[in-house]
């Protein structure tokens, strides 16, 4: 990649969630490194705008004096051909129709939690600690984030910043640790078959669990929201054991996942409502889940767990992205390959 005239550069930078979108306009300053500033910062619900355009439209009608022609997005999802593939966006999202619509030259794309792989060394002013040692090793560090969906990243150290590897573990067939999981996997799948684990470790997760525990112990449920579950657990029986369910849940995926990757660099624990959720966290199954057991245990007891606000951090991850790796050409005339 040949080097990138960052010295009047600026381009909007966003982070599109199921449930939120956090849009920046970034400048690159010039000099070696991914030197950036946030021009105009703003976070919106998805579902007050029928398209992304228009939230985008939105943003930069307001904090914005200069025009825009370049886009960098990390979104919940994959990108296959120039659609996003992925269910929990409020809408489709197309990069040729937003380039036609908002007048763009170049958007770019990568998946939401990839973009935090990028943004690593924002988290450790940020990071609450969760279970195991204070201080981690020199290896892999895995990000986990249930939100409306369920994301994770990788980020292997090396030369130039390391690699950043993404998944989408999300997809990833639940397993039932007890038999009162078993029993909420046959409310869900009563003929069998498959059951993705963010149909469980997420927020929509959450509702689930509480409505399939509801109907397991033939109540009627009457929460309707992840936060109702969450606020109600200290009073409801079904809450109570719902909240305690995915917390137990997220603590043997975040185990397996960190056998999976060797994630002796730790582990951060990111996404729109954990923050809210640390104590329930703590006094919950999470490390016992977590450690396994056996020669699992062995191998997961040195791996630290610390919750991390989510934050600006994917829509500076994605900013950084984009300087390094997304970038065509600047406005001030700088090309990379």
């Amino acid at each position: 990649m040949r080097s990138v005239d960052r010295g009047s550069s600026v381009f909007l930078a966003a982070d599109i969630g199921g449930t939120h979108a956090r849009v920046a306009l970034m400048r690159a300053l010039p000099g070696e490194g991914h030197r950036l500033e946030t021009l105009a910062y703003r976070s919106y619900p998805c579902a007050q705008f029928p398209s992304l355009a228009a939230l985008l439209r939105a943003f930069l009608d307001t904090g914005t004096q200069q025009p825009v022609r370049h886009c960098v997005l990390a979104c919940a999802g994959q990108l296959v051909g120039e659609e996003v593939v992925n269910d929990n966006l409020p809408w489709p999202i197309g990069t040729g129709a937003l380039r036609q619509a908002l007048a763009l030259e170049h958007v770019a794309v990568l998946n939401d939690f990839e973009a935090l792989g990028y943004a690593l060394e924002g988290f450790a002013q940020q990071r609450r600690h969760l279970c195991g040692p204070t201080v981690a090793g020199d290896g892999p560090v895995l990000v986990i984030g249930p939100g409306t969906g369920l994301g994770a990243v990788v980020h292997l150290p090396g030369a130039a910043g390391g690699v950043v590897l993404t998944t989408e573990a999300g997809q990833m067939a639940f397993a039932a640790h007890s038999l009162r999981e078993r029993a909420v996997l046959s409310e869900l799948a009563p003929q069998g078959g498959y059951v993705e684990v963010e149909r469980i470790v997420s927020g929509r997760g959450l509702l689930t669990l509480y409505t399939a525990l509801c109907a397991l112990d033939g109540v009627a449920p009457r929460l309707q929201a992840p936060e109702a579950v969450t606020a109600a657990a200290q009073d409801d029986a079904q809450a109570a054991e719902a909240v305690s369910m995915f917390c137990a849940a997220l603590g043997g995926l975040a185990g397996d996942l960190a056998l999976a990757f060797m994630a002796t660099g730790g582990v951060y624990l990111a996404g729109g409502f954990l923050s809210s959720m640390q104590a329930e966290l703590a006094r919950s199954a999470f490390h016992l889940r977590f450690l396994h057991g056996r020669s699992a245990r062995t191998l997961l007891a040195p791996v630290p767990v610390w919750v991390v606000e989510h934050g600006r951090n994917g829509v500076l991850g994605a900013a950084r992205w984009y300087l390094d790796k997304g970038l065509p050409a600047f406005p001030s005339g700088g090309q990379a390959a």
